[in-house]
């Protein structure tokens, strides 16, 4: 007979189907001490390529100190226009990536690619459509941002994050729904846009620049951190970091951390922590064994040095415990 699951596998069994409510919470709890008066983060736009810039978002947890600028957005600059990539966590921080555009163009904000529908990437959107920018994401993603999960986070951001996210704030959707391999083309400048979803989530897509070697890989990469697993696909996830290592990219952005300027060794060590997460929770979980037993039984001292370690690890093991089992049926 299985063994009885721990309180806190209980708990997590309960919370796991509003698993990214539950991280924007932990946020909350972690940074509870931060006052809204406290020191506004930097945002400085940084040069990529030709065409490419990005600013880089906190290695934390969403909290009203930091506005929730945990994420990464990109622009990319053309003779007729500019393409953002990913609106960032709040309408105030949009605020501030269009003045970071501004000081680097004056060429209006033509489109917005999404790369996926998580809040920290999406809640900026109406910032750029009231200013006139076409919306793109992956056609799945009309599901997701109408998903019970997607409303719930909102309603809870709208607590945990004030002022920054507010009743004002509101998912916006797509205004071009994408669901194949799509070139898009501003100034001159090439822009392929490849779905590769359902991995991080089912409506991951990544933007590349043939002409700068330039890949935006949204959160299908996360660098020098712990990525955040929630109700990701891992298995699809390694699958579609195998496609990105096809793309001829010189320069990687994450969806969190620094720039990569080595995409095999990043997008490696993003695929070695998804591998090892199934590679102990899957005999567990095939087997019947409690999790707290193998979560305790796994050797965690590769990653645990890592940002957010303590804040996801254990959430991103019960996860994939779940996901093996339902794989195992």
């Amino acid at each position: 007979m299985r063994a009885l699951p721990s309180l806190f596998s209980f708990r997590l069994s309960c919370l796991w189907s509003r698993a990214c409510l539950v991280f924007a919470a932990l946020g909350t709890l972690a940074l509870a001490s931060a006052s809204v008066s406290a020191a506004v983060p930097d945002m400085t736009a940084q040069k990529v390529s030709a065409h490419v810039w990005y600013v880089e978002g906190l290695s934390a947890l969403g909290s009203p100190a930091n506005q929730n600028f945990i994420s990464n957005a990109a622009f990319i600059v053309t003779p007729a226009g500019v393409v953002v990539v990913d609106s960032l966590g709040s309408p105030a921080l949009a605020e501030r990536l269009m003045a970071e555009i501004r000081k680097v163009t004056d060429q209006p904000v033509t489109h917005v690619i999404v790369t996926h529908y998580h809040a920290d990437h999406v809640y900026g959107l109406q910032t750029f459509k009231a200013a006139g920018a076409r919306i793109l994401a992956e056609v799945a993603g009309r599901e997701s941002m109408a998903s019970e999960t997607a409303l719930k986070r909102l309603q809870d951001s709208r607590q945990t994050l004030a002022p920054w996210v507010d009743d004002k704030t509101r998912l916006v959707p797509a205004d071009e729904w994408i669901d194949r391999p799509t070139t898009l083309t501003v100034g001159g400048v090439k822009i392929d846009i490849q779905p590769v979803g359902p991995a991080h989530t089912a409506e991951d897509l990544v933007v590349y620049l043939p002409q700068d070697k330039v890949l935006l890989a949204g959160d299908l990469v996360f660098r020098r951190r712990i990525p955040f697993v929630g109700q990701a696909d891992s298995g699809h996830w390694i699958a579609a970091l195998d496609v990105l290592l096809g793309f001829d990219a010189t320069v990687v952005v994450p969806g969190h951390g620094p720039l990569s300027t080595d995409p095999r060794a990043d997008m490696q060590s993003t695929r070695d922590y998804l591998a090892y997460l199934r590679k102990v929770m899957g005999p567990a979980a095939r087997n019947m064994e409690p999790f707290e037993d193998a979560y305790l039984a796994a050797d965690w001292s590769r990653f645990e040095s890592m940002p957010l370690f303590a804040a996801a690890n254990r959430m991103n093991a019960y996860n994939t415990y779940l996901l093996m089992e339902r794989e195992g049926r």
